[in-house]
């Protein structure tokens, strides 16, 4: 049977209430996408191709590509069934309420106040002004793992799988879309250092065992 390991969400900002989520989730279920796009080569007498003969040539023939940000998207469980067994008076009466209230709250806008201070941006102030100038996205640390990357969560989907008698869920599947806030930030350049790192370990043990 394969182990279930903990994952966690952090809001990375001055927050009223602070935002963590430790959840549990399967490896196998997380699907990581990278893509490019390609320009057309308009290097003269190249006729849009992207033709080269020496390494030195390869960055003129790929002249024009742009890379998108990596998005994630995987399956996290929430289940309240052993803290229920344990007695825990909050799971036993709120399920996992608590939980799908802290996925649905780093998806909506924040409003920055006084001091730096987020709230949400739909306290007092309605659905249409969602996303103006003085309303952001939560930053959230995606941790699993030796991972730490920097997200904005893009769209949650989930499924409630067993309720109690009063309806309020206690386990449910959360599908969470995220995207990779790349550039200018430590966690980022700490994972670009580590992939790096994990690269040239490949290549040192290709390089030692043979490639063929």
């Amino acid at each position: 049977m394969l182990k279930i390991t903990k994952g966690m969400l952090i809001e990375y900002a001055l927050s009223l209430p602070p935002l963590v989520l430790v959840f549990d989730f399967n490896p196998q279920s997380l699907v990581r996408n990278r893509t490019i796009n390609l320009g057309d080569n308009n290097t003269p007498g190249s006729r849009g191709s992207y033709g080269f003969t020496l390494p030195t040539e390869t960055a003129r023939a790929s002249q024009g590509v742009t890379a998108q940000p990596e998005t994630f998207s995987l399956e996290i469980l929430l289940d309240a069934s052993d803290r229920m067994n344990d007695g825990e008076a909050v799971a036993t009466e709120f399920g996992i309420e608590p939980e799908l209230a802290t996925l649905h709250t780093m998806v909506e806008p924040k409003a920055q106040g006084p001091g730096g201070l987020q709230t949400l941006a739909s306290l007092g102030m309605g659905g249409a002004r969602a996303f103006q100038r003085s309303e952001s996205a939560s930053v959230l640390l995606l941790v699993w793992g030796t991972h730490i990357l920097p997200v904005f969560m893009t769209s949650i989907r989930v499924t409630e799988e067993a309720h109690l008698p009063s309806l309020i869920p206690y386990r449910a599947r959360a599908t969470l879309n995220m995207q990779v806030i790349e550039g200018d930030n430590p966690f980022y350049q700490v994972e670009k250092v580590r992939q790096l790192v994990s690269a040239a370990l490949n290549t040192g043990r290709t390089l030692v065992g043979g490639i063929f």
